[in-house]
């Protein structure tokens, strides 16, 4: 192993280390500290690293086959069958709209047909790496938005088959491979035995996924040795990938096909499991060998250029989207999710502008400056997800909410609960259950329909205004119920509630320890912990299975959640200091676990616990 290539491992590896947890803390995500630390070592900038990118570009794009494979994993062929109308709707309709008007504007400003053909399909194609990689961190996956943005990509995908096919139709003379590419082992026959070849290989790769490679890895995991299997793993993705090479398929969608061939494996989460470290590392390089390959002496030439084709890209594809988006009447905040992730140029426009290059459709000068627009679109992604994020959807929704008149209340009730999702609905069934009705403020004007729906009276409005907190009739209520999941406001409403109706005691939510303290600032008493009944709850039941006694095992959660509160509020005193804070942690977890370990141990004893006779009595009958 050379010093050069140990050399080149820590360089890329120390850029990562340094710019991607910069990047995380500014809330930037990691795509875009990976695409700055290319930036930094490559060529133009620092120049740690030089002529040599292509060759990583080429090992890194392993990371988007990985990731295709991993997705297929988590799509079974009926949960694919599902997304057919999306998938043939949203994603064709984006890439043949863009298709035809890119390649009308590049015929207008001067290129032949053929040209703008080829700069259309390339252009069209949009980056599965980033999308679905900023899709994941912002848990979007599953949104109507993350559908649509996979549907798109997905096609796109397939897409690249026929446009491999295409474009040798459009070159001016043969196809000449040079500099260690090879031709399809198809070449030679003719047009319509290749196509045959081509679906008897596809054909082919889902026999083996669905009666072969299962078989095979329960043979592997025999073995029981764990590297193995990895080795496995790595295999079948990596012959799938030279299968697909072979035939100028898109080795990312063959390696989805089988991914989801072997979705209903029981070898699924294996695979996931090892594949997943060697899937963000090889990402991760993909990236920063896209920032390490931006042509900054293009920009110097040609800068105008490159940002006014980068900017009218972005746009042209944004719009596009969103009234695709709007056609197929996707809510506005998720239109503007899938439109602005999807508005750059994928990774798979670098492998067709190449092919078009060889086959001289375009000029290397074009190919040069049309790969540093890509480039460029592909940096500027993560910024624009993240300011759509920050600012344009936090306005959207403020202003959607603001469109619709809060509701006129015509009850007035003793118990008011503010914010009605799964905390707020548990507690006012079981309320309404007992015979206590409650007045149900909401903010999220489509959850109150679909509340509305299901049978609950809910009252839509600013929970935090005094106005509807006065018609809601909180001068006369007892209680007022903060069901809130969103901390500030939360705390608007305590600052409301307290200003304007002292009489009202306060009961709120907090999401975890640090959201009480800060109650616990403004003198709140009554602060209820998401989660923790339902954790105890599991406890006992794990305890009750271990042979435990039921009653000693109920007892026992109602004492570690007493010791809990009494811990909290310790706690709270040191919170700002945090070596004694994490001393004081010590000391209360090892007393509490002595405390409920005697107690366990022991014989219960009412007159030390008259906190819970009620409930042993009840248990002791």
């Amino acid at each position: 192993m050379g010093s050069d290539f140990l050399l080149q491992a820590l360089v890329y590896m120390g850029a990562a280390i340094l710019c991607v947890p910069l990047a995380k803390k500014l809330g930037m995500g990691s795509v875009l500290g990976y695409l700055v630390a290319g930036i930094l070592i490559g060529p133009f900038v620092l120049g740690f690293i030089g002529s040599e990118g292509d060759d990583i570009m080429h090992f890194a794009e392993f990371g988007v086959v990985m990731l295709l494979f991993l997705i297929g994993l988590d799509l079974t062929p009926s949960r694919l069958w599902e997304l057919r109308k999306t998938i043939l709707g949203t994603g064709m309709s984006q890439f043949l709209v863009t298709m035809i008007l890119v390649s009308t504007i590049a015929y207008f400003i001067g290129m032949n047909w053929q040209a703008s053909l080829a700069i259309g399909m390339s252009l069209a194609m949009s980056s599965t790496a980033i999308v679905l990689q900023s899709l994941k961190e912002t848990n979007q996956l599953n949104t109507v938005a993350g559908r649509n943005s996979f549907s798109v990509l997905l096609f796109q995908d397939i897409a690249v088959v026929p446009i491999l096919a295409i474009l040798p139709l459009l070159a001016f003379s043969p196809v000449e491979y040079t500099n260690g590419d090879e031709a399809s082992i198809l070449e030679w026959m003719p047009g319509w035995l290749q196509a045959l070849s081509v679906l008897g290989i596809i054909a082919a790769v889902l026999v083996l996924g669905r009666f072969v490679v299962p078989h095979f890895l329960k043979f592997v995991a025999r073995t029981g040795i764990r590297e193995l299997f990895t080795a496995a793993a790595l295999l079948l993705v990596v012959g799938i990938a030279f299968l697909m090479t072979l035939v100028s398929l898109s080795p990312a969608m063959g390696t989805f096909v089988a991914g989801v061939i072997l979705a209903n494996s029981s070898f699924r989460h294996e695979l996931e499991t090892d594949l997943e470290p060697f899937k963000g590392l090889l990402l991760g390089l993909f990236f920063m060998a896209v920032g390490a390959s931006i042509n900054f002496n293009l920009f110097v030439e040609n800068p105008m250029s490159i940002l006014g084709l980068t900017i009218g890209i972005v746009i042209l594809k944004a719009i596009i989207l969103l009234v695709i988006g709007k056609v197929m009447k996707l809510p506005a905040d998720q239109n503007l999710i899938m439109s602005l992730g999807l508005a750059q140029v994928g990774e798979f426009a670098f492998v067709t502008l190449t092919f078009t290059g060889q086959l001289r459709i375009i000029s290397p000068d074009e190919t040069g400056l049309l790969m540093a627009v890509i480039a460029t679109t592909m940096v500027a992604t993560p910024l624009l997800i993240l300011i759509n994020e920050k600012f344009i959807l936090p306005r959207l929704n403020k202003s959607k909410d603001d469109e619709r008149v809060a509701d006129s209340i015509d009850e007035k009730n003793k118990i008011i609960i503010a914010g009605f999702s799964g905390f707020g609905s548990t507690v006012g069934r079981f309320l309404r259950a007992n015979g206590v009705e409650a007045t149900i403020l909401d903010n999220d004007a489509d959850r109150v329909e679909l509340l509305r729906k299901m049978g609950f009276k809910v009252y839509f409005g600013d929970v935090t205004r005094y106005d509807l907190l006065h018609s809601a009739g909180a001068a006369d209520a007892d209680i007022l119920i903060s069901a809130i999941d969103d901390h500030p406001t939360n705390i608007k409403l305590i600052e409301t509630a307290r200003k304007h109706f002292p009489n009202l005691e306060l009961m709120i939510r907090a999401k975890n320890r640090y959201d009480a303290y800060e109650l616990m600032n403004l003198d709140i008493k009554e602060i209820y912990r998401e989660g923790i009944d339902v954790s105890l709850r599991m406890g006992v039941q794990v305890m009750k299975k271990l042979g435990y006694r039921s009653y000693t095992m109920h007892r026992s959660a109602l004492k570690f959640m007493k010791y809990d509160e009494q811990s909290m509020h310790e706690l709270y005193k040191v919170r700002h200091d945090e070596n004694k804070y994490i001393s004081a942690s010590r000391k209360q977890i090892a007393l509490q676990e002595d405390i409920l370990s005697n107690d366990t141990n022991q014989k219960p004893n009412l007159s030390d616990h008259a906190w819970d006779s009620e409930e042993l009595k009840k248990n002791t009958e």
